[in-house]
């Protein structure tokens, strides 16, 4: 992966390409004088930013691992993963790092980048130079990285960022991925520019955050392989299509709930902008309901396509915007070089139409483990294929399709139950923005459903509203016994709510961990 070749425009802010190549070759100078050697950690606690990119592409120079840190985290859970990947050197906006303290790790050199204003607008924080909060000891990431020597040492095996797992069923967990061969390396590139659309020419746009696992890595490889990278701070939906009009955006990474927020735009809102440079849409993440990818295509064309995969496996399966239409809710066929098997507790291949966990590989994909947890690692092995945890089943055609996570399916007096189903069958029920369906300790069937369910602003719902609904719909063993009404789900900026955050009292409640 080279160190820069884009030009990158971030709110106001716009960094030519021999400027960010100079810039990341002195960053990494300064993290090798700070004692940064292959293999070595470089934490990135940051909003969207240039020098979010700056300090991942000067890792990756020296052969370290970017490890972007969930902004919204704790201070108990970022002091974790400092500690956890025993990071050499954190990179941080100034606000972020209020708060911290003696959590951090002791040793740890902190290097503070001042919010530009665009960007402090679009949080509503001020800009970390007009603080008047004590914080801890940091050096300016300006003033570091003007006198700093550019790094002159032999190339490095190419590494990528090291995603921390959401920690759903416990404490977050590191995926370190092993340095690419050349020759992986040039199959790896080759996969980004036939799923990402990101080659020479292209003008890549990236609303999504770059703590995430699939926007961190098409921002770092559009850094390599475009003509142009657009980081939004934050999303914004007529904002996103001024961009696209203004940069003739031809690529772009988008998650389903940005779609939903851009088709709520009024029509002369959405007509006043030029999409038609759009040459290929990737989403992934969450799920995408079928009338609203159905939408998105008669807006932009066939340009929307759909990924599946995950931190682990890199993604596993593609399905094109014609595929799409006629195999609804399906997440493709395998993608180039991946091998996806449906097995069964024992680990034995289902026949076709069965559900059972999804097992996959990617040939040229380099190996991983859990950061120090080896153990984890060989987990989720069978006979060389890994899994995420997600069960599915294949089509008569080869598509495959996903139920549910295998640790979010409940099994209720020993009936297994997916509350993707129930919840995919809620959000089409008029006034519901969207929904969670969850188990919780019982003591007659071991668990039971529990509904939390979010109304559209200015609805008014009622459980047994949403019950009447499921039940005309689902058998009733698969209707929520609890159905709660909540106004502001918890969620990642993906859209994914955070289901662990709804569970974890009903399971502590119990005394009993989820």
């Amino acid at each position: 992966m080279a160190a820069g070749g884009s030009d990158v425009v971030c709110g106001a802010r716009h960094v030519g390409s021999a400027e960010l190549k100079a810039r990341i070759e002195r960053a990494a100078g300064g993290f090798a004088a700070a004692g940064v050697r292959q293999g070595d950690c470089i934490a990135i606690l940051m909003r969207n930013d240039i020098a979010f990119l700056e300090a991942s592409l000067a890792a990756i120079r020296l052969g370290a691992y970017a490890v972007p840190v969930n902004w919204h985290f704790k201070a108990e859970e970022i002091a974790y993963i400092l500690g956890d990947c025993r990071a050499k050197v954190l990179v941080a906006h100034g606000d972020l790092l209020d708060g911290l303290g003696l959590q951090l790790p002791p040793g740890l050199q902190v290097l503070e980048v001042r919010a530009a204003p665009d960007l402090s607008a679009a949080y509503g924080t001020q800009p970390a130079a007009g603080a008047t909060t004590p914080r801890l000891p940091a050096l300016d990431w300006e003033d570091w990285l003007a006198p700093q020597s550019p790094y002159t040492g032999p190339p490095m095996p190419p590494t990528q960022s090291m995603i921390y797992t959401s920690g759903t069923t416990g404490l977050p967990k590191g995926v370190r991925r092993n340095p690419a061969t050349p020759e992986q390396e040039a199959e790896i590139a080759a996969n980004r520019r036939e799923l990402y659309g990101l080659a020479p020419g292209a003008r890549a746009l990236m609303p999504g955050p770059l703590y995430h696992s699939a926007p961190n890595g098409f921002a770092l490889r559009a850094v390599a392989q475009t003509d142009l990278l657009v980081v939004m701070p934050r999303f914004e939906p007529e904002r996103f299509l001024a961009l696209v009009q203004e940069h003739r955006i031809t690529a772009t990474f988008m998650v389903p709930t940005m779609f939903v927020r851009l088709l709520k735009l009024p029509e002369e809102v959405r007509r006043r902008y030029d999409t038609s440079s759009l040459s290929l849409v990737m989403h992934a993440a969450a799920p995408c309901p079928a009338e609203i990818k159905r939408a998105m295509i008669d807006w932009w064309g066939p340009v929307i396509n759909e990924f599946y995969g995950s931190t682990e496996l890199g993604a596993l399966s593609v399905i094109r915007s014609d595929e799409a239409l006629r195999k609804p809710g399906s997440v493709g066929r395998p993608a180039r070089g991946a091998k996806i098997r449906i097995l069964d507790d024992a680990g034995r291949e289902v026949p076709q139409g069965t559900v059972g966990e999804v097992y996959a590989r990617i040939s040229y994909y380099p190996d991983f483990t859990y950061n120090g947890l080896p153990e984890r690692r060989a987990e989720i092995e069978r006979g060389g294929l890994l899994t995420g945890g997600d069960m599915g089943y294949f089509d008569a055609d080869g598509y495959l399709y996903l139920c549910d996570r295998k640790r979010d399916m409940v099994i209720s007096g020993g009936v297994n139950i997916y509350p993707a189903e129930i919840e995919a069958v809620a959000v089409t029920m008029p006034g519901v923005k969207d929904c969670a369906v969850f188990g919780v300790p019982d003591e007659e069937f071991g668990e039971a459903l529990m509904a939390c369910v979010e109304p559209m602003p200015g609805v008014e719902l009622t459980p047994d509203d949403i019950r009447k609904h499921l039940a005309a719909q689902l058998a009733g063993y698969k209707v929520p016994r609890a159905i709660e009404i909540r106004y502001d789900l918890p969620r990642e900026d993906s859209g994914k709510i955070f289901k662990r955050r709804l569970r974890e009292p009903y399971w502590k409640k119990a005394g009993r961990r989820i």
